[in-house]
């Protein structure tokens, strides 16, 4: 069945509430022609309005730019839900619990680093485990994961891994608050104690690269980035093994508490309870611990990606400014004051494969960033662009404070292994310059750059929209994949 779109404003469409006698509110899509048709092509559009018949619902639910079919939400799926009357599910946040990315910035150039990226990648390679299921060389007992997953990036800190201000510039601090290790599963836990500094597989990376295009240079200056042909360094990974099974254990948790408490679901995958019940909060709990275990994760790596610049570059990480710009969040359910007709309203919003981008003066931003907003770190592929964006106003008007959090795939993992022969990506992307190295040839294939979006297309649509301003652009040098 055809879905009725209708164009609100240039880059904004609508779904209307009259299509499906069950919507609460309407289904927004913010996209240009093109992305549009993309989402036409696969189940993207019905998982967007879907979410618009989930109780409590406000305002509408959005599908951004990045949009593409997914598990319950579409991926780039957003909703905010009262704290009264509305759910959470774990279908709005996804398997891979604060999937997340973090930038990080350096004196050096592209014309000292070039020479060397071969090397440097390799030394990263070996001390940062990449690929399915690989541990890494932290083991901890059950006991010493709950205080880690409760004290979030302080523990990694306090035991050597980063430096001390590094928590200033995260979400959270790098610590959810709420995080109960008591409500997690002694398989999740078995699962999350080998592998923390440890990058994973899929559209997980770690990637250096230069500083192509700088398009405002007082707030670039601000983050740290000042030049044309600065190296910097983007850590793209989530919770791992740990989070995976929190998601798969309080999806069924779920599938009971619509049964109990009576909930009409539009699709199985979209399993909640309300935000006042016991499952939600317990979720809520578990949750948290995810999204800490990932900010742990990618702390420890961003420890051993300092080392090995360290090693191959005979100087200190604080000699070569390798300062953190920004620690974000992909997949979340976080409770946050938004506007609403006029009302600041407490809810809790859901970013699936969504970045969450706060305008200037919000009391949640690092103390250096109040007056410019929040930096959002939107990804590309190993072969294209990845993009550093602020977050304005009128993100927090028209999309909760949300905006788009990478390129988005547009052919599935299996399609792009049957399509593309993994000698010739990694051929290709050395004629560019780039410098892969990966766990095997079949994640070079899955990842290979045309299966995705293009994501210069993607900033631009936020850019123009005023829901993720562009601030610096940046190209790959060199990159790990698991």
């Amino acid at each position: 069945m055809d879905v009725p779109i209708k164009r609100v404003d240039g880059l904004i469409w609508e779904v209307p509430v009259e299509y499906n006698r069950y919507m609460r509110v309407p289904a927004r899509i913010y996209a240009d022609e093109a992305l549009l048709g993309g989402m036409k092509r696969d189940e993207t559009l019905h998982q967007g309005i879907n979410i618009t018949q989930l109780p409590g619902i406000q305002k509408y639910g959005i599908t951004l730019p990045d949009g593409h079919q997914g598990y319950g939400f579409p991926i780039g799926g957003v909703a905010a839900f009262d704290l009264d009357e509305g759910i959470i599910t774990p279908g709005g946040v996804g398997y891979d619990i604060n999937c997340g990315v973090r930038l990080m910035r350096t004196n050096l150039t592209y014309d000292e680093v070039k020479p060397r990226a071969g090397e440097l990648i390799n030394r990263i390679f070996k001390l940062v485990p990449c690929g399915v299921g690989v541990g890494g060389k932290i083991r901890l007992s059950s006991y010493e994961l709950d205080n880690a997953v409760s004290e979030g990036v302080d523990w990694a800190i306090g035991r050597g891994y980063g430096w001390g201000g590094d928590s200033e510039h995260m979400e959270e601090g790098g610590c959810m608050e709420e995080a109960n290790p008591d409500k997690v599963s002694a398989r999740a836990k078995k699962r999350g104690s080998s592998q923390f500094g440890t990058l994973g597989a899929g559209n997980h990376f770690l990637e250096i690269s230069r500083v192509r295009e700088i398009f405002d240079e007082d707030v670039a200056k601000t983050f740290g980035i000042t030049q044309r042909d600065q190296v910097v360094a983007w850590i793209h990974t989530g919770s791992r093994g740990y989070g995976h099974q929190i998601a798969s254990d309080y999806i069924r948790v779920m599938d009971r508490a619509v049964k109990k408490y009576g909930i009409r679901i539009p699709a199985r995958e979209l399993g909640c309870a309300p935000l006042s019940s016991r499952e939600a909060e317990d979720y809520y709990e578990a949750m948290s611990c995810a999204i800490n275990w990932a900010f742990i994760n990618r702390h420890v790596i961003m420890h051993h990606v300092r080392q090995a610049f360290e090693e191959t570059f005979k100087r200190s990480a604080e000699d070569m400014g390798m300062n953190l710009v920004y620690g974000m969040t992909h997949n979340t359910a976080k409770k946050e004051e938004h506007e609403i007709n006029g009302n600041r309203l407490n809810l809790v919003i859901h970013r699936k494969g969504a970045s969450r981008a706060f305008g200037p003066g919000r009391e949640d931003l690092p103390r250096d960033y109040k007056a410019t907003g929040q930096p959002v770190l939107l990804v590309g592929t190993m072969g294209t662009a990845s993009y550093l964006l602020v977050g304005t106003d009128k993100g927090e008007e028209i999309s909760f404070a949300s905006t788009a959090h990478g390129a988005g795939r547009v052919m599935s993992r299996t399609g792009a292994r049957k399509r593309f022969q993994a000698k010739n990506i990694v051929t290709q992307l050395r004629r560019k310059g780039i410098v892969v190295k990966a766990a095997s040839g079949r994640v070079v294939e899955e990842e290979s750059p045309d299966s995705y979006k293009d994501v210069h297309r993607v900033a631009e649509v936020s850019h123009r929209l005023g829901i993720g301003r562009r601030v610096m652009m940046s190209v790959p040098m060199a990159v790990a994949k698991g």
